[in-house]
């Protein structure tokens, strides 16, 4: 118990629970009692209801629990990190009780999954911070000398809004020579004072008196008020007003019509010279001096306010007689206020789910309901319902609460939400209602497949359609909401013609519109079946089929085919017209056809051009060609037809045919007119059309190809620039591959090469090897004459064979000195190029270039390496035959069909006999070269 409530909280905790209806699954209800002095501050320590209840902390933050008080004050507050109940606003006793001396407070504490509800009453102690207080601050009182002894004055109370021991407990009159105190208890637990006069009053000797009177309550520490009294003696009168009733008892019905009439009082004086007595008032409370009103001279009580039985329910008036003498007397009026059925019932939902599910089973629970009605007796008994004909229903599970619950099945498909009118209704004549709407949703669960709004559909669409057409669209409808009713569209996997469907036709998943993936030909396909599902998007998922039949609509796509004439590009064909034919002779007929269909199809035939247009004519619908009139010998000999059919499609399409007519007797008679007959020359706007086409894609080709080569050169001229060295510095890599039988050389061959940076010239040196495990010594490069050029070519050739027989090269190709036969360093070659040679007809490869960058790395361990004769090589695919790279087994072989124009060969030169070096003979450059070989 912290510092704010210690002490104060009562030992009186008790529990008790109240089993609820079938709706709950265990006992939710309790009730605790605190007791808590006025006046604690904001935030002080009520009581542990956590622990009181046995609940774990969390379940306070997990329950939701909340405080719910039915007049809405907010007294109490609650902690819910650590479920203490504290003080939220500052209590006055005097202000929520006033008079009461029993004051609590009452409030309930909900908690939320599970539902539970706990009654918890706070009493409330009074404390002594109220001193007692009179209504004046002074008391005139008149006394007549004739005032007999044991006379009795009465005067104003004190009040102490404080109860118990806190409140009035006693008076003390200062002095006391002729006056005593007399303290009476009244009816409803009021001290009644009054002054005893005990000693006769003489006005000769004194006209007035000054008294104190002190009012003392019983807290501690002790508070006091106290009052002056101002005691006036008169003469005569010494017989004082008596009322008729030491008390009166009345009631008045609550709202009642202000001027109402209450009760009178009336009281008697004894005196023959009196008359006059007035009415007053006496120790009347705030309350009452707004509600009530006393006639002075009838002593009539009326309403002059507003009564609220609902605030107070019976008023004790004390009301004084007075004479003119100054000579009173007191009673007592008590006023019960008689309740009617002037408030409503409130209703207030303390708990409510705004969803539920569709499934949901009956009985499960809606909301909880609390009712209130502030009038009392019948008038406060209320009874809740619901509307009928709803699967819901309201049951009472506790005093003036009710649980609404389902009753039956819900079906969001045939109401998706319910308004439910919740009406109270109190015992009262006439009764009061009051109603509450709560708007319930049903939350949607996927029990409903989509629907399709047909069981087929015919689609029609006309060939020659371009792709992504538009055929159709279906549409299926899910009674479900939300995701259960997103529809999605797909189509059943199958085949047409050997072709999945897909490929002729799709449709878009979500507006099922479908469309077609190719152009459609009548003439190839008339129509076709398919199916298309239509799925939700609940879980699971649920779908429906429905049949499509593609229905193709002929074009009139197809000219008409003339079959008959037959049209030959190479010789004339003639029909002959004797020149006696008569009118209406048939001369030929114009044979077509036309694939495609109904009145696409439908053939009309016309004469366009003739020789003689009076002459002939041709038959509309059968295509005959007929004589209009007598052939005349001065008819010409030679006629010339062209007849166009034509079909009945929009637009139309048309065939033009030309016919030979020969107007003879004989046939020698009609070729010797026919040998000079000239042909048109037709062309046909389709072929020229492809020509064209051909003509752009084969010139759009070869600038693609001309800019690709430029960049790949360029590319490859970037990556390969290398900086040459003099060939006398190069370093020799010796390596001993294996013995290969297929063609790759038996001995080592090493070679040097440098890359110029902007001839891509190369220039490779090699010798032969004297045997397998010794190098060669280096020797100066002179040169040959042709003779022993050509012959130690032949010896090379022994050694190194091509890789296959389709390997040729006419004498003057084959690799060797030539030209001048002058050194390159004597010459004043740049670098990268031979003396008396043309560029390389090829780059080098980037192997070659790997072979010169290891050969540079090794310069320095094979510097002091001998060096055999070497010999400059002119043509690329020779050297490149088979080159070794070092670390590695792999040979490259040159494309045997790079072969060099012979025009690139310079002209021999004879050398002298003296600068040739004669290489190093081996074992096998000593094998004399067979017939084979030499040729």
């Amino acid at each position: 118990m912290e510092s704010g409530g210690k002490g104060w909280l009562h030992g009186s905790l008790f529990l008790y629970t109240v089993c609820a209806l079938a709706l709950f699954s265990s006992c939710v209800t309790g009730q605790i009692r605190y007791s808590i002095p006025e006046e604690m501050p904001v935030g002080s320590f009520v009581g542990n209801i956590a622990s009181d209840l046995g609940l774990e902390p969390k379940r306070l933050i997990s329950g939701k629990a909340r405080v719910f008080t039915a007049d809405s004050s907010e007294y109490i507050g609650l902690d819910k990190e650590n479920g203490h109940l504290v003080v939220k606003n500052k209590i006055d006793r005097e202000e929520l009780c006033g008079e009461i001396s029993a004051c609590s407070v009452s409030f309930d504490v909900i908690f939320d999954n599970p539902m539970e509800l706990y009654r918890v009453t706070v009493d409330i102690q009074d404390i002594n911070d109220n001193s007692p207080v009179f209504p004046k601050s002074k008391i005139e009182q008149e006394i007549s000398e004739l005032a007999v002894l044991g006379a009795r004055f009465p005067l104003e109370s004190a009040i102490d809004p404080d109860v118990g021991v806190n409140t009035l407990q006693k008076y003390t009159l200062q002095p006391t020579d002729h006056f005593k105190l007399n303290v009476q208890n009244g009816a409803g637990g009021n001290k009644n004072v009054e002054m005893v006069l005990h000693s006769a009053l003489d006005r000769e000797k004194k006209k007035q008196h000054s008294l104190i009177l002190t009012a003392f309550d019983g807290g501690k520490p002790q508070r006091s008020a106290t009052v002056q009294i101002n005691i006036i003696v008169l003469d005569g009168n010494d017989n004082a007003p008596v009322f008729s009733q030491s008390s009166y008892k009345t009631s008045v019905v609550e709202n009642a019509p202000k001027s109402t009439i209450v009760t009178k009082v009336s009281a008697t004086d004894a005196d023959e010279s009196s008359h006059g007595i007035q009415y007053y008032f006496e120790h009347a409370t705030s309350a009452v001096k707004a509600l009530f009103s006393i006639d002075a001279d009838s002593g009539e009580v009326k309403v002059i306010g507003d009564i609220d039985y609902e605030k107070h329910k019976q008023f004790t008036v004390k009301v004084k007689a007075k004479d003119h003498g100054g000579l009173t007397d007191s009673s007592e009026i008590i006023i019960d206020v008689i309740d009617i059925n002037d408030n409503t019932p409130k209703i207030t939902i303390m708990s409510f789910s705004s969803a539920v599910s569709e499934d949901a089973a009956p009985g499960t629970v809606i909301a909880m309901i609390n009712v209130q009605d502030l009038d009392s007796g019948d008038n406060s008994k209320i009874t809740c319902s619901i509307d009928l004909n709803s699967p819901f229903k309201i049951m009472s599970s506790l005093t003036n609460y009710y649980n609404l619950v389902t009753d039956s099945e819900l079906d969001r498909e045939q109401t998706a939400e319910y308004n439910i009118t919740v009406t109270a209704v109190d015992g009262g004549n006439p009764s009061l209602s009051t109603k509450e709407i709560l708007n319930l949703k049903i939350s949607d669960v996927n029990d409903h497949g989509p629907q399709f709004k047909q069981e087929s559909y015919n689609a029609f669409i006309a060939e020659n359609n371009p792709p992504s057409t538009t055929i159709l669209t279906v549409k299926a409808e899910d009674m479900d909401w939300g995701p259960n009713a997103k529809v999605s569209y797909f189509l059943i996997d199958g085949d047409l013609n050997g072709a999945p469907l897909a490929s002729y036709i799709s449709i878009n998943p979500e507006t099922g519109v479908i469309y077609a993936e190719k152009s459609f030909d009548y003439e190839q396909l008339k129509s076709f079946k398919m199916q298309v599902k239509a799925q939700d998007g609940g879980s699971p998922p649920l779908s429906n089929n429905v049949t499509l039949n593609i229905i193709i609509q002929d074009q009139n796509d197809n000219a008409p085919q003339v079959l008959y004439p037959v049209q030959t590009g190479g010789s004339v064909v003639a029909e002959i017209v004797p020149r006696a034919a008569d009118v209406g002779y048939l001369v030929t007929k114009v044979v077509a056809v036309d694939v495609d269909s109904g009145q696409n199809a439908w053939l009309s035939y016309k004469l366009q051009k003739a020789t003689d247009r009076a002459l002939f004519e041709v038959g509309l619908q059968n295509g005959e060609i007929r004589t209009v009139r007598q052939v005349t010998d001065k008819d010409a000999v030679k006629q010339k037809l062209t007849v166009v059919v034509e079909d009945n499609g929009q637009p139309s399409r048309s065939a033009v045919v030309s016919i030979n007519v020969a107007v003879a007797d004989s046939f020698p008679e009609v070729l010797s007119k026919f040998t000079d007959f000239t042909h048109e020359k037709q062309y046909n706007d389709d072929l020229t059309f492809y020509l064209v086409l051909a003509l752009a894609v084969v010139s759009l080709l070869f600038i693609v190809s001309i800019i690709s080569i430029i960049s790949v050169k360029i590319y490859r001229w970037r990556q390969n620039k290398l900086f040459c060295k003099s060939g006398a510095n190069l370093p020799v890599i010796p390596y001993y591959p294996p013995v290969y039988a297929d063609g790759t050389l038996q001995h080592v061959y090493n070679y040097e090469m440098c890359g110029t940076t902007d001839s891509r010239m190369s220039d490779v040196k090699f010798v032969r090897p004297y045997s397998q495990n010794t190098l060669v010594s280096q020797s100066r490069l002179g040169t040959v004459q042709r003779e022993k050029k050509e012959q130690e070519v032949d010896d090379l050739t022994l050694e190194q064979k091509p890789p296959n027989s389709d390997w040729r090269f006419p004498p003057n190709q084959r690799p060797g000195p030539s030209g001048a036969g002058v050194r390159p360093d004597e010459a004043g070659a740049g670098p990268g190029v031979i003396a008396g040679t043309g560029p390389w007809p090829n780059p080098p490869t980037e192997a070659e270039q790997l072979q010169a960058l290891m050969a540079a790395a090794n310069e320095a361990s094979e510097a002091t390496a001998t060096l055999g004769p070497r010999y400059n090589l002119q043509y690329g695919p020779e050297y490149r035959q088979n080159v070794y790279i070092p670390g590695s087994t792999a040979t490259l072989t040159a494309n045997p069909q790079q072969q060099v124009p012979q025009q690139a060969l310079p002209p021999p030169q004879a050398l002298p006999p003296a600068e040739v070096p004669k290489a190093a003979q081996t074992p096998a450059s000593k094998k004399k070269p067979t017939k084979k070989d030499k040729k």
